[in-house]
Order: structure tokens, then sequence, then C-alpha cells
């Protein structure tokens, strides 16, 4: 119940969320020998699910073929073990490929303090062979490489995105200030054998909330991600990442002005819709803690706002399908956690009522939305074990 009391006692610090001693990313390592509640999850185009996690030091894959109620026997994607980053908003992810290809990132702490690596491997037989690991960016400096967001765009390309740390470096050695860290990503062509020299995306990023990556309908990625603008302001940006390396130009698309010295820890949801509908779900406490819902308009204030959860309300995802969208989220309270979710039917303008649609009073960890076969399901790993819970559209619902 270790991760219940911790939230308990954010709930009674509004205003500093999961603030650090140092402005830096803390990171939480599984050790070696211990299991880690960070998992990502994705369904193949036959309806196959794909899960990876980390237990002793290994980063594992199974799949299931009755919608996550069994699971296959793990597969270790790294023959040797490592120090890897499973735990807050740090997890291994898996994305699946136009061909069934399977491609797995994960991050590895260094020695160093706060020096990581971003780890990828991948699988063209199903899963039951991975290649050899490989570190994603060039840059090998022992600094932050670290909560790596993976995805794959329509012409198949692999992009993994990571917040990076060497501009802040950069700014130390010759004595100027820098703002939060910075955002880089990396493409590959060739199913993941070789990455191209990374990218930067953009400077002054916060330091360890979740990057948000998401396929669009014209084949390309978008990426939603908190930053650190000027006087400590924690909202949020898009952009789109281009395929060729060429510049991209975030922009602001969240207008909160929550002022916090450190990181929440509470990284944004993104989902494209059909006339690249950009629904996303975000975390911010200005006025006391919130998670809000609005479809993107970048350099504007997102429209159809609605907050969809107060105090105790944490990580958020969305997910959207022709004119359904679905949002998920943790609930804790005293009881232990609930996962909630609302739908809409009428592609984000009005939402269902709140409804609990799983609990657990053992610790959890960051819900996932995924689509399938146009219907929604949560990916939720808790320390009790994995499960997938259909996301049902209210008329699907009974009392």
């Amino acid at each position: 119940m270790y991760g219940l009391l911790v939230s308990l006692v954010l709930l009674t610090l509004p205003y500093v969320a999961a603030a650090h001693e140092d402005a830096h990313a803390h990171m939480a390592v599984a050790s070696t020998g211990s299991t880690a509640l960070g998992a990502a999850a994705a369904f193949d185009t036959h309806g196959r699910l794909w899960l990876v996690s980390v237990r002793a030091g290994h980063v594992l894959v199974r799949h299931s073929d009755d919608f996550g109620k069994t699971l296959s026997a793990p597969v270790p994607v790294n023959t040797d073990a490592q120090k890897i980053d499973a735990s807050g908003e740090n997890h291994p992810d898996i994305a699946i490929g136009p061909h069934g290809q399977i491609y797995v990132t994960w991050v590895q702490p260094l020695a160093q303090k706060w020096a990581s690596e971003v780890w990828f491997a991948s699988s063209t037989d199903a899963g039951k062979h991975f290649s050899e690991p490989a570190i994603v960016h060039h840059d090998r400096t022992p600094i932050t490489h670290s909560f790596g967001a993976l995805a794959v765009d329509g012409s198949g390309r692999v992009v993994v995105a990571w917040i990076d740390s060497r501009g802040m470096a950069a700014a130390m050695a010759q004595d100027k200030p820098y703002r939060g860290l910075a955002i880089y990503y990396a493409s590959s062509t060739d199913e993941g054998k070789t990455f191209g020299i990374e990218h930067k995306l953009v400077d002054h990023s916060c330091e360890c909330c979740r990057l948000a990556l998401a396929p669009t309908p014209d084949g390309s990625i978008a990426a939603m991600f908190r930053m650190n603008y000027p006087g400590n302001v924690r909202d949020h940006a898009f952009a789109l990442l281009s395929a060729a390396g060429e510049a991209a130009t975030p922009q602001r698309v969240t207008y909160s002005d929550w002022k916090i010295a450190a990181c929440p820890e509470q990284g944004p949801g993104l989902a494209i819709g059909a006339g690249d509908a950009r629904h996303a779900v975000w975390y911010e406490s200005a006025h006391g803690p919130a998670i809000w819902y609005g479809q993107l308009r970048p350099g504007h204030k997102p429209q159809y706002q609605l907050q969809i959860g107060g105090p105790g309300a944490r990580h958020a995802d969305v997910a959207v399908h022709a004119d359904t969208v679905w949002l998920v989220w943790n609930q804790v309270d005293a009881n232990g956690y609930q996962l909630m979710a609302r739908t809409s039917r009428d592609g984000g303008k009005s939402f269902d009522p709140a409804m609990a649609i799983a609990s657990s009073a053992s610790a959890v960890y960051s819900p996932q939305l995924l689509v399938h076969d146009g219907a929604a399901y949560a990916a939720w790993n808790t320390a009790s074990g994995f499960r997938l819970i259909r996301v049902a559209a209210s008329a699907e619902r009974t009392p």
C-alpha cells in the first residue's frame, strides 16, 4: 500500500504535486531483484495483445489471444540483466509495425547521478526472438536521456523521443541559466536496425513528465509534452515530428499558467482523430489538482475544454475512433484505487458522467487506452497483476 499512502499524502499538497527536492528528474530504479509496475501494451492487426514489463533486470514481452485473460510465457528482450527505470512516469514502451514487427524501448540508469540511456530492440518473428539491444541516441555523454516514448508512423518509420539534458549541461559549463531539460527524437526507416542522428525538438521541457506520441491520419507522428515556460509555468506544447528531420515548430496548447518550481510527474495523453482533431488530456493544479480534456488548437486555448477529475485524479489517457472518444484515469482515495472512464459519442463535444470500471486495493500504474476493432480497452498494470478492461460506450452499459 506504499503507493496509496504516497498518493494520499500528495492530495494534501495540491500546489506542490509531486515536487522533488531537485528540479531535475528523480529516477526510481527497478533493481535487478525487483518488479516494477511500469508497463505498456499494444494490439497488433490480428487482435493479439502484446505487453512489455520489467522484472529482475529484464525487459519481458508477453502476448495474449484472449484479451488479457491469459498471458504467454515471457520472452526476455535483454539477455544480460541491467538496471531499468520502470517507475514514476518512466516505463518500457512497445509499438507494432505495419507487418507485425514488435518494437520495444526502455531506459537504463547509469552510475552518474541523473545519467541514463534509451535502449531499443525489435522482433520480426512474432516475438519469438529479439534483436541485440542497442542505444537509440548517438550522443553517449553520461547525462540524462530518459522518459523514452515510442511510435510508428504510416510508412513504418519508427520514432523514439526522450527527455535530454545536454542543453542544460552545456549551459552549466558556461555558467548560464537553463530552464528544465530538452526533448530529442530519432527515427529509423529500416525496422529499427539503425537510427539516424537525433534531432532536438525543443529546449526547456519539463524534466520528468512522460511524452505523448500519437500517429496522425495522414501518416505522421504528433507529440504533446509539458514545457517549462518562463517563470516556471508548466503548460503544454504540441508539434509534428518530421520524417526528414526538419525543424519542428512546437506551439503552446494549454494556458493554465500553473507555476511550480519542480516537475509534477504528470504527463499528457494524446490521440488524433478524423479531420485532424487533436484530443488531449492533461493535469494541472493552478487552482487545485485537476485533469482536463480538450481539443488542441496550437497557439490558442483548447476547444471543448472540460475538467474530468479533481483531487485524487491522476495519470489520464485518451483514445478515439470515428466519433467516439474515451477517457480513463486513476482515482485514489482512502480505500484504494479506482479506474475511472468517460465516453463521448459526438467527437468530444460532450461526455457521459464518470464511471468506475475497475478497482484495486494494491498499487497501480498509469492506465493506457488501446483501440481494437472499434472498441477501447484500458491496459492497467497493478501489483496484483495485469488487467485489460473493456471501456464500454454508454449505449453498451447496463445499470
